[in-house]
């Protein structure tokens, strides 16, 4: 198992090599190439002055270079091995140094100050919503796949299959409209994380002399519920139906039987035998949690105004901001080599037959 470890970690660094230069190279032969907005910004500008503005971009960013020669510079910046750069961009010594994600083209601030100020929020976001979903989904999973035909498997069915077909992005219209509007209940906030009058407030609620006063965390959860609620119904749908069917498969087998004709008890048999060897494709499907523990959800975050992880790459994209594009690719990147990782060793923990010797 060491030696396999040791064998996926290296092979991380050519496969992380070639996503960044895959997508470095979609950005740079688009139409107009990396600095194409950064560009056309400036459209009511005087010829000499856009003459100006394009050779301080040229000059500060290096687009005027090759593209190999602009692919080289930024993995050096983020490699702790490399040649160190001063502030005017001249070259220094080779040795260790600080890794450096760069600086954003359209907002001029550092990736890595970005990053912090968006990635706490998707984390929340899917450290409510993960367990909520997993926890739900394998109880009702199990219990549905045991009474099989019964009322509970039919009904939770039923309603699985229509919440699968609902996309995310009515499932948000039709909560902002009916549980946030005026016009009906008016039960949630539609948009943000806090009310405007929030940072005022106690953190846990209290009654004072103006009455009950929410404070800042029940105002928080308060504003959590319907993006959560986006977030859960369709894995929620999903990984039930995917617990019932491995478990149904796991009931009929051999070792189930021979497990009751030795006198084990129905809830033994259920979930110390049937669920374990029903776990594979739970951990298959949990490579892609960690992730989209970074990427978050664009959709949600962009009905509900949520400055996350989701938004911001969207924005990138949009801006064609080389820095932060490449760096949310490289974090993304190795987070889904890590995640695959950690589910072959699951794979091996979980069933006993899996050897990678």
């Amino acid at each position: 198992m060491v030696s396999y470890i040791i064998r996926r970690l290296l092979l991380m660094l050519p496969t992380l090599a070639g996503i960044t230069v895959l997508v470095f190279g979609v950005m740079a032969m688009a139409p107009g190439g990396i600095g194409a907005n950064l560009m056309t910004s400036g459209g009511d500008m005087r010829p000499e002055e856009r003459k100006a503005m394009v050779e301080y971009l040229n000059r500060r960013y290096g687009l005027d270079q090759p593209m190999t020669t602009q692919y080289l510079r930024w993995l050096n910046n983020i490699l702790p091995v490399g040649f160190a750069t001063g502030p005017d961009g001249a070259r220094g010594e080779f040795g260790f140094k600080t890794p450096d994600l760069g600086s954003s083209f359209v907002k001029n601030r550092p990736v890595l100050d970005l990053v912090v100020e968006a990635l706490p929020v998707t984390l929340l976001l899917n450290a409510l919503t993960v367990p909520l979903i997993f926890v739900g989904s394998i109880l009702m999973g199990v219990y549905t796949a045991r009474f099989r035909g019964g009322a509970l498997d039919v009904s939770i069915g039923t309603v699985n299959l229509a919440l699968w077909s609902v996309p995310t992005i009515w499932m948000g219209v039709l909560l902002i409209g009916f549980l946030a509007s005026e016009e009906y209940l008016k039960w949630f906030p539609t948009s943000g994380l806090n009310s405007l009058r929030s940072d005022t407030w106690n953190f846990l609620p209290s009654f004072g002399a103006p009455g009950f006063q929410r404070g800042y965390l029940l105002d928080m959860l308060w504003h959590l519920v319907l993006p959560v609620i986006c977030l859960t119904y369709s894995g929620f749908a999903f990984l039930t139906k995917l617990t019932r069917a491995a478990v149904l498969e796991n009931l009929l087998s051999d070792y189930a039987r021979t497990a009751r004709a030795k006198g084990a008890s129905e809830r033994a048999v259920l979930w110390r035998h049937v669920f374990r060897n029903s776990l594979l494709p739970l951990i298959t499907v949990a490579a892609s949690i960690l992730p989209g523990l970074l990427i978050g959800s664009v959709i949600v975050e962009t009905i509900f105004s949520i400055d996350g992880m989701g938004r911001l790459v969207v924005e990138a994209v949009q801006m064609r901001d080389r820095e932060v594009v490449l760096s949310i690719t490289l974090i993304t990147g190795m987070l889904t080599l890590f995640s695959y990782l950690l589910v072959d060793i699951c794979y091996a923990l979980a069933d006993p037959r899996v050897s990678y010797e």
